[in-house]
């Protein structure tokens, strides 16, 4: 950066020309700053790791949990200020919330949390998604808020007669931070369907809920029990007092900065890779891996692999969201890590994946017979109940570091290739595809492995590894600029004033690597049921 860009960035910060985006994900907890004028230009970034907990059998993050990451994060950003602009960050033009959708989190009238927060992660809602599935005509996924809030009707729960509001993780923290119990509309998708037409709360099917429901629910309606639906660029509150001292215990971070609608990481991540037009979508990979792409036309049919969301416009969405994705990874490249460290020659965690990555590259195209399954978690798209990470071989496949490690990214990508060859027998077009996520800083491993496993090229950003801290970031830029009368529509502002000039690096599929992946696929799809009998079994 030259001194007179950096000077320009220290004054931005210190009169406030700026926008926050805080996005609580699977593992991490980031924060990114960037320039309200320039949203493409990222100031200062922080971050802090957390992990989900695994109680009485449900996956859960405790609430304090919440407050000590966001704090940690935003202290994390704050030191990273100062470090790189030599300047205090006391005031943001704009703030924005995102997280992980879906799940449960049930407050009572005076906002005390009743049940431990049920995670997106969470498959133990079988009978209400069927049931509302049923009686909605459409697909109400195992993960979404209403099926997490109907199962508990179903079961009789006892908090069921003292819960009077219900959200997201980010509603959560919108709310504790600006007293606004409201949602973008892409997260409040979420949690009970959308009418496009609209943006709102499906009616038709609200009152088809409370017909169901009726007597059973501790309020006149369903609706009693939501967030506001807000869309991009709605104003949606002001850090109050309370919610500065939360986010930043030292005192130094002024209330009254604006907020824009808090919203879901599939959301972020369509912004964070300029998918909001009809025909492009998106792939975000974490610890779960979903991809998105924006509808043109109803689909013909319900498909329990794909649920219909919305982009933060409310434009319509298919979704196929995999409860799993890079956790497995992960955990075979901490093994391979404390074997080097074990042998006397320590790696850092970076390079350890960089290199089992590249090494993956001289793997077979069909991984030499090797299968690997990376299901900790159910995975309803493959129809289990339960995770049971897995390698499977047979006796005369090649078993090398390439093959297994191109069989753990191929197994990454397997359930989500499932999802996705249904929307292309539903004749869905797709014509440009972006993916983000840790999984795509080595550059040309991942991103040529997706490619193979969607027959179809795949871009990547300077910006995939920040992800959706960086897209909902943009989001309150554009809330900062609709302020000013400076934008109009979310899709000119992202082509006009974010990707104008943005780097990306495109791999077209490789013809090799997509029939290799299709053969995988087809031993990975007959071996799930060897998946299903370890989940019975273990």
């Amino acid at each position: 950066m030259s001194r007179e860009s950096a000077a320009e960035a220290a004054e931005a910060i210190a009169q406030g020309r700026t926008a926050l985006g805080i996005e609580l994900g699977s593992t991490r907890i980031k924060a990114c700053l960037v320039s309200a004028d320039d949203p493409g230009r990222v100031l200062a970034v922080g971050g802090h790791a957390w992990e989900n907990r695994y109680e009485d059998r449900v996956w859960t993050y405790a609430l304090p949990d919440v407050w000590n990451g966001v704090q940690a994060a935003f202290a994390d950003l704050a030191a990273d200020v100062r470090r790189r602009h030599g300047v205090p960050l006391d005031r943001v033009g704009t703030i924005g919330v995102s997280a992980m959708m879906h799940g449960y989190l049930a407050f009572d009238e005076r906002g005390d949390l009743l049940v431990p927060f049920r995670t997106w992660r969470n498959t133990t809602t079988a009978d209400a998604s069927a049931e509302l599935s049923g009686l909605f005509g459409v697909n109400i996924p195992l993960r979404w808020s209403i099926a997490h809030l109907h199962q508990a009707v179903l079961d009789g729960e006892e908090h069921v007669p003292h819960v009077r509001s219900i959200t997201t993780l980010a509603g959560y923290v919108h709310r504790a931070l600006t007293g606004r119990n409201v949602l973008g509309v892409g997260d409040a998708s979420g949690m009970f369907p959308i009418d496009p037409a609209t943006g709102d709360y499906d009616n038709e099917l609200i009152a088809r809920y409370d017909r169901l429901a009726a007597d059973r629910l501790p309020v006149a309606g369903v609706r009693d029990l939501l967030p506001q639906v807000l869309t991009a660029g709605e104003p949606a509150g002001e850090l109050t007092a309370d919610g500065a001292r939360l986010l930043d215990p030292t005192g130094a971070l002024s209330p009254g900065i604006r907020f824009c609608p808090p919203e879901g990481d599939a959301g972020t991540g369509m912004i964070a890779t300029d998918s909001v037009a009809p025909r492009t979508g998106n792939v975000s990979a974490g610890t779960s891996i979903f991809a998105m792409v924006v509808l043109e036309r109803s689909l013909r049919a319900s498909h329990h692999e794909i649920d219909v969301v919305t982009t933060p416009a409310g434009d319509p969405v298919a979704m196929v969201h995999c409860n799993n994705g890079a956790s497995e990874l992960a955990a075979w490249a901490g093994l391979f890590g404390r074997f080097a460290e074990a042998s006397g020659h320590p790696v850092t965690d970076d390079d350890v994946f960089d290199t089992l990555f590249r090494e993956a590259l001289a793997g077979a195209p069909d991984a030499g017979g090797v299968v690997a399954y990376n299901h900790l978690a159910g995975e309803p798209v493959a129809g289990l109940t339960e995770g049971r990470p897995l390698v499977v071989r047979s006796p005369d496949s090649s078993f090398t570091l390439a093959n297994v490690m191109r069989a753990q990214l191929y197994g990454a990508f397997g359930t989500l290739a499932l999802g996705m060859r249904v929307l292309d027998d539903e004749g869905v077009e797709i014509e440009r595809m972006y993916a983000h996520g840790g999984m795509f800083r080595t550059a040309g491993v991942a991103q040529r492995f997706l490619a193979a496993a969607l027959d179809a090229p795949v871009s990547v950003g300077e910006t995939a590894s920040e992800g959706g801290a960086w897209g909902m970031a943009v989001l309150a830029a554009y809330a900062h600029a609709v302020a000013g009368d400076e934008a109009s529509d979310l899709f000119s502002f992202l082509s006009e004033r974010v990707f104008a000039s943005a780097a990306l690096s495109t791999v077209d599929p490789d013809s090799g690597d997509v029939a290799g992946f299709a053969a995988y696929l087809d031993r990975y799809r007959a071996g799930l049921a060897v998946e299903a009998a370890a989940v019975s079994a273990l």
